[in-house]
């Protein structure tokens, strides 16, 4: 006599479908009439997101068309932050709003969906890992609560704070002092370039290093992507060559495929540019700051 097999689900998909279940009550709730920021206010919950969201700015954003998916961390999840991060992070608005961006995904992504990803490429620029192999994460965030629906997108709730890499931009938009090179960066693409892997040395020259240049230099630049691209990697050097070897070297061949000459005998100078600072570090190489904007020959 045949019997029938017996079926045993497991925990993870157990936890996927109560998971998955949550949309239908969620969407019951909010009914999708309120953007984002309005959903988010209304919830309660988010009190602290909505206090970042103002203050890094975001607020007009997150209510505009979108569509957008946020990993929304409650107030408990905020809370979690080591003692004085969240307050140091409401002093600096740059650095807010990368944490924050690092929580959106462009487009309209439901749980459904979610948990067939891997990754998910935020509107920081960064990619945020998704593990839905047990319970589902993003990052190390564990999604409580699914597809809280908005006019503008949806909501996923999260209990942790995500961080996103100290990567090259990061670094840079977090040291506040790198406004123009950041905006140059992204006028010649290379912004997903210098997220990568890499190892990179960047010199990176300030704000005040790209004032010396004449105006209507600095704006041609800006709109000539090719020179552009050429003069910023002229300024990094393959590899993380830390102060302590950069000045036994008498050159270093970069990324834009010519050579800068280094000389220790005065302090530390590459090219016409005197190195101010040295050795700010990163996740995927290492920034030394300059004060003059070098160019190739």
């Amino acid at each position: 006599m045949m019997t029938s097999a017996k079926v045993v689900p497991t925990f993870a998909s157990v936890a996927l479908l109560v998971l998955l279940a949550a949309p239908v009550r969620a969407q019951e709730a909010c009914g999708g009439s309120k953007n984002i920021v309005q959903t988010a206010v209304a919830a309660g919950q988010f009190k602290t997101l909505v206090k970042a969201v103002e203050a890094a700015g975001l607020a007009d954003t997150l209510s505009g068309s979108g569509p957008f998916t946020v990993f929304a961390p409650t107030d408990e999840a905020f809370a979690k932050l080591p003692a004085g991060t969240l307050e140091s992070l409401l002093q600096n608005p740059a650095a807010l709003k990368s944490v924050l961006l690092y929580h959106v995904v462009p487009g309209k992504v439901m749980a459904a969906d979610v948990v067939k990803l891997k990754s998910a490429k935020t509107a920081l620029g960064q990619s945020v890992r998704i593990d839905a192999s047990q319970e589902v994460r993003v990052g190390n965030a564990k999604m409580t609560k699914t597809d809280i629906a908005a006019s503008n997108g949806v909501i996923h709730v999260i209990d942790t704070v995500i961080i996103p890499k100290n990567d090259i931009i990061e670094a840079a938009r977090a040291a506040g002092s790198f406004t123009t090179l950041l905006t140059a960066i992204e006028a010649a693409g290379l912004t997903d370039t210098l997220r990568g892997d890499g190892p990179f040395t960047v010199f990176a020259p300030t704000n005040e290093a790209f004032a010396k240049l004449p105006k209507e230099t600095l704006d041609a630049l800006l709109t000539d992507k090719t020179k552009l691209a050429s003069i910023l990697t002229y300024h990094v050097v393959p590899g993380k060559v830390l102060a302590a070897d950069v000045v036994k070297l008498t050159e270093a061949k970069t990324v834009q495929g010519q050579s800068v000459k280094i000389s220790a005998a005065d302090g530390v100078t590459v090219d016409n540019a005197k190195v101010v600072k040295t050795d700010v570090s990163a996740t995927n190489g290492v920034i030394h700051v300059i004060d003059t904007v070098i160019i190739p020959g």
